[in-house]
């Protein structure tokens, strides 16, 4: 695992495309490797939810989504982002998906998924003035995969302000991320990737058989981690693509799967795992394959 580096490099990459109806983009591409993704996406839904939303704009169409409360779930699995809300999620592929225990996702498909350019922009009019502001995401196939909606001080709530009396504070959250990573002025506010946090989880999928039994194994976590004083985070899960053999069991720090875990296994899981760094190879997934010798 490489070092985190909290200062960005600029890349000195501005882009500029005409609107059709008068006025154009401008973008600023800034880099894209996971800490920077996930350190920017970080602080863009955990800690500014109250300011931004996401969304999808074509031709024709434009969806556009708001945070009414802090995400219940901000994590990274299998290189993908998921946010969670009370009414909606969202996943975005910041890294590599491997696909699961078994790898199986093809090297041409990794890089079309990937995020592989990254741009904050500005809208201007015909007149030459700004008028919206976000950030701009696109994968390896060069197709756009999601908008930031950044605040803009010409609208209040839905409301446009009055022509000439705009609330520039505003800007404030566009002018500090921008120093950070696009201009590299200023360091990323965190001495870590802040997705990358050591975490176990448990599978609550009902393809996950026999999904019925996965709350005593969670408890069964939870209750080792504690008593060894682990800084780890013990959670559930969706599908962890480890299907009919539950309850399955994932950690995050070395992408290690364990089936039919229950609470004596859990508990082992713990004791040698998480705390002597030893896997156990009886409940491994998949399974390490047998010596010859």
């Amino acid at each position: 695992m490489s070092e985190f580096n909290p200062w960005v490099a600029p890349l000195n990459r501005t882009v500029t495309e005409p609107l059709s109806t008068g006025g154009y983009i401008e973008y600023e591409e800034f880099d894209t490797n996971c800490d920077v993704l996930s350190s920017l996406t970080y602080t863009l839904f955990q800690k500014n939810w109250q300011q931004v939303g996401v969304g999808h704009i074509v031709q024709g169409g434009v969806l556009e989504l708001e945070f009414n409360a802090a995400p219940k779930i901000c994590i990274l699995y299998d290189g993908y982002l998921t946010v969670v809300t009370e009414g909606w999620h969202l996943h975005l592929c910041i890294e590599a998906n491997l696909g699961g225990p078994h790898c199986k996702t093809p090297l041409e498909l990794r890089q079309q998924r990937q995020v592989n350019r990254a741009a904050f922009y500005r809208r201007f009019n015909a007149e030459g003035k700004p008028r919206s502001w976000g950030i701009d995401l696109w994968n390896g196939a060069g197709e756009n995969l999601m908008t930031i909606f950044l605040p803009n001080p010409y609208v209040e709530e839905e409301n446009l302000l009055p022509e000439g009396k705009p609330n520039l504070n505003k800007l404030a959250l566009y002018q500090e991320l921008r120093e950070i990573y696009v201009l590299g002025k200023k360091p990323i506010p965190f001495d870590k990737n802040p997705l990358k946090h050591p975490y176990i989880s448990v599978c609550t999928s009902t393809r996950c058989l026999p999904s019925q039994n996965w709350k005593l194994t969670f408890e069964a976590l939870k209750a080792g981690v504690e008593k060894a004083d682990l800084d780890i985070e013990v959670r559930t899960s969706g599908c962890l693509e480890v299907c009919r053999l539950g309850p399955v069991v994932f950690y995050s720090e070395d992408r290690t799967w364990y089936t039919r875990a229950n609470p004596q296994v859990a508990e082992t899981i713990v004791n040698q795992h998480l705390v002597k760094g030893e896997k156990l190879a009886t409940h491994l997934y998949p399974p390490e394959p047998k010596s010859n010798h």
